[in-house]
């Protein structure tokens, strides 16, 4: 008979032997950013996760820079919005602004630039529109725009996030034009149409006025597709690729972790930490326990990077630990 529970005796003996760890250094927060003074709105579908003016984001950044977490995902919401997004590019931008802010103060942490235009357009889709049809090419000079501007502000890593064909391509070119050939790109390469993203929309003021995302994120049914995907930004010169949601595409993690050699992060997003909340404030699961067993499970898959609201907490409990 073989004694596998031998190696299980004890919890120093499961550390020894444990084949997949997390650290914080592995992780990056999402925060939001929002025009205003003196604003600090809770998220009501995500406990926790508040929206900042500019003003008040010292209070999280300064949580974010101690506990041990690599860096900041940013996602910013302007006072005006219009059918061009124009405020994702615009110099002074709130997201722009906040770059530079927190550069300034927390020059250490990194800071990833979200690029999509859905939360700066009055239609809230990810590109232009034209007789309710999502332009693809005529979207990419804005996403690249609003790169470089991003990139001019201070931003460490450029995360384009919109899905329209050739943005990676796209943006590259211009970030090497306007002086920033060691910007790097993480791409949202298998960004899937989700219902999990629900939360995120109230958060970012994001939600789409009309119809759906599902004519340029992906089919969630399709994972060869995904690893296209992937292929074809790596190929238009991604430095990081993603996959997202998480959770329920850890097939497709692990695909992608086989296949490709660059660091791969996963999205565990607002949908995935909402369902965790609700059912921990209803003292149905365990929340430190389920928390730090979906984080494992996305690095057990083969994630490098993960992006979670839940940063904060598993880095206060690794310290724990």
């Amino acid at each position: 008979m073989k004694r596998f529970r031998r190696l299980r005796t004890s919890e120093p003996m499961r550390r020894l032997v444990r084949e997949t760890k997390i650290s914080a250094e592995e992780m990056i927060y999402p925060i939001f950013v929002i025009e205003g003074e003196n604003i600090k709105n809770p998220i009501d579908s995500m406990p926790g996760i508040y929206q900042y003016s500019l003003d008040r984001m010292d209070e999280i950044l300064k949580e974010t820079a101690e506990s041990g977490v690599s860096g900041i995902l940013i996602f910013g919401i302007p006072a005006h919005k219009d059918e061009y997004g124009s405020q994702a590019y615009a110099p002074d931008g709130i997201t722009q602004r906040a770059v530079r802010q927190i550069k300034r103060d927390y020059p250490d942490l990194l800071v990833v630039a979200d690029v999509c235009l859905c939360e700066y357009t009055s239609h809230g889709h990810c590109g232009l529109v034209e007789e309710g049809k999502i332009l693809n090419d005529e979207t990419l000079p804005l996403l690249a725009k609003m790169s470089v501007s991003l990139a001019e502000a201070g931003a460490d890593i450029i995360a384009p996030s919109d899905m329209m064909d050739g943005r990676v391509a796209a943006i590259r070119q211009a970030l090497d034009e306007n002086g920033f050939p060691d910007v790097p790109i993480m791409a949202y390469s298998a960004k899937f149409a989700s219902a999990y993203y629900g939360p995120f929309r109230e958060a970012a003021h994001s939600a789409p006025c009309f119809g759906d995302r599902r004519s340029y994120q992906m089919d969630y049914h399709n994972k060869k597709e995904a690893l296209r995907e992937i292929e074809d930004d790596i190929a238009e010169g991604a430095d990081i690729v993603m996959v997202k949601p998480a959770l329920a595409y850890l097939d497709v993690v692990q695909a992608a972790s086989e296949r490709f050699d660059l660091p791969l992060a996963v999205y565990n997003v607002s949908g995935e930490y909402a369902m965790v909340k609700a059912a921990a404030q209803n003292g149905w699961i365990d929340e430190k326990r389920i928390v730090m067993e979906n984080l494992t499970a996305m690095k057990r898959a083969g994630a490098g990077i993960l992006i979670t609201y839940h940063a904060l907490d598993a880095a206060k409990w690794l310290k724990e630990q």
